[in-house]
């Protein structure tokens, strides 16, 4: 169930539902291996998992005392980012088809360090699982302006991280992981 679509009892009551959960944070087009690993890992915790997807296109405008998160667009185009979590909604549920971990899916807004922080908060999560980012110029840049969402979940919260690589590994007599 998505944040704008959830009444403020509602998500109290999925809170306490997803106490102690796996969280996992995920993408369009993320690579399977971040969300398998995060099963992995739910089983062997016997927790929930979440699936987190940040929507970066918006941002927090308040909170209600009893956490109800209200919203509201950077980009006029609200449609835009609605169906970009369906689709990741979508990629997971075919993802985690067959398996016998209980999950949902869950629609953050705003910067994805914060807002996952936020949400293992809520829920006294285990374990925050992300995947690392492509190799190539443009992410290294974005990287530069933005900083890792792992790293700054590191120093902004205390409970455990499992970073999954992606994609093939930098070899050892290679100087520069961000070739041009």
């Amino acid at each position: 169930m998505t944040d704008s679509t959830s009444t403020p009892s509602e998500e109290a009551a999925q809170n306490a539902a997803l106490q102690r959960a796996v969280i996992v944070g995920m993408q369009l087009d993320q690579d399977p291996h971040v969300i398998h690993e995060a099963v992995r890992y739910a089983r062997l915790l016997g927790a929930p998992l979440v699936i987190a997807h940040v929507d970066v296109t918006r941002f927090v405008t308040y909170e209600d005392p009893d956490g109800y998160v209200h919203s509201a667009p950077i980009d006029i185009n609200f449609d835009a980012g609605a169906a970009e979590f369906e689709a990741v909604e979508a990629a997971a549920a075919k993802m985690l088809a067959g398996t016998d971990v209980t999950w949902t899916a869950r629609q953050l807004v705003g910067d994805p360090a914060l807002a996952i922080k936020q949400l293992a908060n809520k829920l006294d999560a285990q374990l925050i699982v992300v995947g690392t980012r492509k190799r190539g110029i443009g992410e290294s840049i974005r990287e530069f302006f933005t900083g890792s969402v792992a790293a700054r979940l590191a120093h902004r919260q205390h409970r455990s991280i499992l970073v999954v690589p992606l994609g093939e590994s930098v070899p050892d007599e290679q100087k520069e992981i961000w070739p041009e």
